[in-house]
């Protein structure tokens, strides 16, 4: 259908908010929905042709812009649907596009909107940030977040240690220690909240939120941390119940085997197996039984203020230390007094380190948040009010506590009558919250109330922590930081649960249930917490500071310098509670740190810390181009024409050799034809794989549709940024020079000039048997180990990966080459080239290692003796020497390169021998005396000093013979168009027979080196044709071992100066 003109007469109130019709019914909506698919929002727009019998004539056509259907009216009346494509094939807006996870969808790819010459039929997107598994009920912030905070926070210290805490800190104190707590907390839940209302949060908790802000190296240490703190947590918590439950047991005057320590030990292993049993059935039991925790804690704890507000009910109350609201014991209680208590001394920091613990909930919103409906709404609403309900409800119990009893009591009423027993003199005191554990179900209205709620309140926490780690081990696993933690990962049933996480967290609680005391357990916990405390205010201050595009949380409360001061009262307050435990604390977290910085995960989850990397690298980029040159600062920053790296792999390592971790080094690839981006993708990654698996710190640029010369021209000038740039070319040494095309001798010889005219140095590498490996077949493979118990299976798998992570077995690139493979015979040590490709499960392996295989053109092994050339600058070389012919002063580089390779670890048995040239108008030792003291001052250390006489004598009959065959096809009377003139080599005659005479000394003095270094000819513009030049370079070098040529660009690269 044509259209010609079209006028738009109605808009949805989806858009404009006004009420229209819709083309779309609701049955179409409904089943859109069962579809799983949402519906944007719609724009209806009627279009009429011209002509016709409407009222601007023609037919019309209703178009629906959620991309489903065109309704068009004919002028008969008849209604005509076909595909919105047939006007667009442009995407609308929708948030499917956005996921990252398998349920998002693939947008059009330019290619597919612009027109792709290789277009390629993509598969779906892979998931790239693993979700866990996650429970079949999502819960909302009250019971998802506000529940479970008050539980965490509401635990042992609430009826156990409180009334202990007002004992030993005083009123002032205790509101101080609680301000500083809720300081810390309140600060790291505004940081909280603003991770994870930056995006989208999946399971995994604490550690997803750190991993995803920081990176992996500081969530999954933090994510162990805090792991193991919960785990604890978890114990701590059923210390405490285990406690009252015994003393509940005394008040009847029974026990279970010692009344004490066993007891505890016994209960609490019950316990735990009970409370992981519970978690492990699922959410649904596990949300049922937080609901009936905290009524039983509510009601315990109003059980406590009325009891304080009536006050004591009878004698033995008042005996035991609970005398009601007075003004004098408020007063009494309102200082300190820090006593010997629990076999240690107490202090404001120590009782700070015991109450900390019942602060520490902040997190228990965030551990769950891969079960929450909306995650970024619930987890500040519900955390922030649950620390102002709990802060509350702290400080009330402080006055309650301190302002209705007494320190010290005796239980008998004639010492109260008497006032003997308050000083307790006689240290029989066994009464009184400095004394009585159990103060509070003394002071409450019914005392069965306030052991429920103890029980619900310990119980309730301990399920809490119980219930995070198997999360956060199962979040770890999948992202396959630490290998340990991979069979742990492993869900079982629709829902995925992580049975093993909940075995390990039940071990390790158990561990420390056995320890029975809650005091000792406490501070651990603290210092603990408090360190992944300080990363999160941290990973706030970082993200918000390094100012990323990403970062952008909908929360608005929270400012980065907060977070910051968070960071730093956290850290200072660890040091206070115990120095050498924060110390130890610290270097476990750096050493999980390192751990995964040796293991190197390969994950993108655009970190802070990677805008961080992208910020300094940009910043010292931008500061270096204001940095003046100087020799001292000179790095040697290599343009390596290499072409594909996997083709020519020993000029790709002897430019390691000199540029690794130092200086910048490029690997150039011009390539003829245009290559599509699809192929330039997946070129680009094969090849930067390539580089990384032989562990070459490089980047590789290729260049297109462009011929060799100008290619080369183009990388020279447009390789680098600002002064980080290359100034070296390195290339091949062009062997087939005297039998190619003469278009190609000449490109190649342009090559050279070209770098001397862009004023680079210029490097040329020649090896024995040369070093184009072309024509052998390039493959990646990844060595997968199953991990034991879980595959069933402990046969190693090799797959082999591809550009676009997917294993599956693929040819990099084979080109064709000159080097022959049939004429190097067998070898005894081959390494197959064909192993069988055996593809694993995703997620089930424990191990990924990446191996280059290579192989010949038809799939036969490769001698061994073709592998160890391939890696000739990459193993340990034996015992010998680097001699450096430094023939021309050409700044210095020349004696640089071969004393850079000789710092290297497996150059480091090779000895410099230095060959100079001497002049006939300075007697020998005198020229000898002056080099030597040369490199003195230049700190050259090197073996021995050989100065050279006779480069000027005549070179022997068969030398010149040798290379006048090398000429004898580049003759004027052979017709060839670049022919060697009479005149030329006339001209050129000294300095030819100095080229002969050379190649005569290399095969007296270095024809045992294991590298040859030379200063190389200057190819003087106009004045020596390609294959005469090239006639001095195949002396120079043929038959020798591996040989470089350097020419440096007349600029000082050494000096003695300090």
């Amino acid at each position: 259908m044509k259209l010609d003109r079209f006028v738009i007469t109605r808009i949805s109130n989806s858009i404009l908010g006004r009420s229209s019709s819709n083309k779309i019914s609701n049955s179409d909506n409904n089943n859109a929905s069962k579809n799983g698919k949402s519906r944007e929002p719609t724009a209806t727009f009627t279009i009429h042709e011209n002509g016709g019998s409407n009222a601007l004539g023609g037919d019309s056509t209703t178009v629906d812009f959620s991309g489903h259907t065109v309704s068009s009216v004919a002028s008969d009346g008849s209604e005509r649907r076909s595909s919105l494509y047939h006007l667009t094939r442009e995407p609308l807006p929708r948030l499917e596009y956005y996921r990252t996870s398998k349920r998002g969808l693939k947008r059009p790819s330019i290619g597919e909107l612009h027109g792709d010459k290789d277009r390629k039929p993509d598969a779906n997107q892979e998931d790239d940030n693993p979700e866990t598994h996650g429970h079949g009920i999502k819960l909302g912030w009250i019971e998802g977040v506000l529940i479970p905070c008050l539980l965490n926070i509401w635990g042992v210290m609430l009826f156990l240690r409180l009334s202990w805490v007002v004992s030993q800190a005083g009123i002032i104190h205790s509101l101080i220690i609680i301000a500083i707590s809720y300081l810390v907390c309140v600060i790291t839940a505004l940081s909280l909240s603003a991770i994870c209302t930056n995006g989208q949060v999946k399971g995994g908790g604490i550690y997803y939120l750190i991993s995803r802000s920081l990176g992996p190296e500081f969530g999954a240490s933090v994510g162990i941390v805090f792991a193991f703190a919960n785990s604890v947590q978890a114990s701590l918590n059923t210390i405490g119940f285990c406690s009252s439950l015994n003393d509940l047991l005394k008040s009847f005057g029974t026990k279970i085997v010692d009344g004490g320590v066993n007891d505890v030990r016994i209960v609490g292993t019950i316990a735990i197996i009970v409370m992981v049993i519970i978690c492990a059935v699922g959410m649904e039991w596990e949300a049922k039984a937080q609901n009936f925790l905290i009524v039983t804690i509510l009601i315990a704890i109003f059980n406590f203020l009325i009891g304080v507000i009536v006050g004591p009910t009878d004698n033995d109350q008042l005996a035991k230390g609970f005398v009601g609201f007075s003004s004098e014991v408020f007063q009494e209680n309102l200082k300190p007094d820090y006593r010997f208590s629990e076999n240690t001394e107490q202090t404001f920091f120590t009782v700070f380190a015991i109450f900390f613990p019942s602060v520490t909930g902040v997190q228990a919103g965030a551990n769950i948040c891969g079960d929450l409906k909306d995650p970024a709404t619930a987890i500040p609403k519900g955390t922030l009010l649950a620390l102002v309900i709990s802060a509350i409800s702290y400080i009330t119990f402080v006055f309650f506590a301190g302002g209705a009893a007494l320190r010290d009591a005796s239980g008998n009423l004639t010492d109260l009558v008497n006032g003997t027993f308050v000083a307790c003199a006689n240290g029989s005191c066994d009464y009184g919250i400095h004394n009585d554990y159990t103060s509070m179900q003394l002071m409450s209205l019914s005392s069965a109330i306030i052991y429920a709620g103890c029980f619900a309140a310990t119980l309730s926490t301990a399920l809490t922590n119980l219930l995070s780690v198997p999360k956060i081990i199962q979040a770890l696993g999948i992202d396959r930081i630490y290998p340990g933690l991979i069979f742990f990962s492993k869900g079982y049933g629709k829902h995925g649960e992580p049975y093993r996480g909940y075995v390990l967290v039940f071990i390790v609680s158990v561990l420390f249930v056995l320890i029975a005391d809650i005091n000792a357990i406490a501070p651990l916990i603290s210092n603990f917490y408090l360190a992944s405390y300080a990363l999160i205010n941290f990973c706030t201050f970082h993200a918000a500071t390094v100012k990323a595009l990403g970062w952008r949380p909908t929360f608005r409360f929270y400012h980065p310098w907060l977070s910051l001061i968070g960071s730093i009262l956290c850290i200072v307050i660890m040091f206070q509670l115990d120095y050498t435990f924060t110390i130890v604390t610290i270097v476990i977290i750096f050493v999980l740190y390192l751990v995964v910085v040796y293991r190197r995960p390969d994950v993108n989850w655009g970190s802070s810390t990677q805008q961080q990397t992208y910020k300094n690298a940009l910043s010292a980029t931008q500061k270096l181009q204001n940095i003046g040159d100087h020799v001292k600062n000179y790095h040697p920053s290599v343009l390596v024409l290499a072409g594909n790296p996997m083709n020519r792999p020993p000029l790709i390592d002897l430019a390691n050799l000199i540029t690794k971790n130092h200086s910048l080094m490029i690997v150039g690839d011009i390539i003829n034809e245009r290559l599509s981006h699809r192929k330039r993708t997946e070129l680009h990654s094969e090849c930067r794989k390539f580089l990384e698996i032989r562990k070459i710190r490089g980047f590789y640029q290729p260049i297109d549709s462009l011929s060799f010369e100008e290619g080369v021209h183009a990388l020279i000038q447009t390789s680098g940024v600002g002064k980080l740039s290359p100034n070296i070319v390195l290339m091949g040494y062009k062997s087939d020079w005297m039998t190619c095309p003469v278009k190609d001798l000449l490109t190649y010889y342009n090559v050279l000039h070209d770098s001397f005219d862009c004023r680079m140095s210029l490097a040329i590498l020649r090896l024995p048997n040369g070093l184009d490996f072309s024509d052998l077949t390039t493959e990646i493979v990844t060595r997968t180990v199953p991990m034991p118990n879980v595959l069933g299976s402990s046969n190693n798998a090799i797959s082999t990966i591809s550009s676009d992570g997917m294993r599956t077995p693929r040819n990099l690139m084979h080109v064709d080459s000159n080097l022959n493979l049939d004429s190097l015979g067998g070898s005894a040590n081959q390494l197959s080239a064909t192993p069988q490709m055996v593809s694993t499960p995703t997620g089930e392996t424990s191990d990924i290692a990446d191996d280059i295989i290579y192989s010949t053109r038809g799939g036969s092994c490769v001698p061994k003796e073709i592998l160890d050339r391939i890696g000739v600058f990459q193993r340990k070389q034996p015992k010998g020497t680097i001699d450096v012919w430094w023939l021309y002063d050409d700044g210095g580089l020349t004696m640089l390169i071969p004393y850079i390779i000789s710092m290297r670890s497996k150059w480091s048995r090779c000895k410099i021998r230095v060959f100079a040239l001497t002049n006939r108008q300075l007697e020998l030792e005198v020229e000898e005396r002056n080099m030597a003291n040369l490199l003195m001052k230049l700190r050259i250390d090197y073996s021995s000093l050989t100065m050279l006489q006779g480069v000027t004598d005549a070179p022997r009959q068969e030398t010149i013979v040798m290379h006048q065959k090398l000429l004898q096809h580049f003759t004027d009377n052979d017709g060839t168009q670049i022919p060697i003139s009479d005149h030329e080599r006339m001209a050129l005659q000294d300095k030819t027979r100095r080229q002969l005479r050379l190649r005569e000394m290399l095969l007296e003095h270095s024809n045992d080196a294991n590298l040859i270094v030379m200063s190389m000819p200057m190819p003087r513009l106009g004045t020596v044709s390609a294959p005469l030049y090239m006639s001095w370079l195949e002396m120079l070098t043929k038959g020798m071992p591996p040989f470089l040529l350097v020419r440096g660009n007349q600029t000082s690269v050494l000096t003695f100066y300090s």
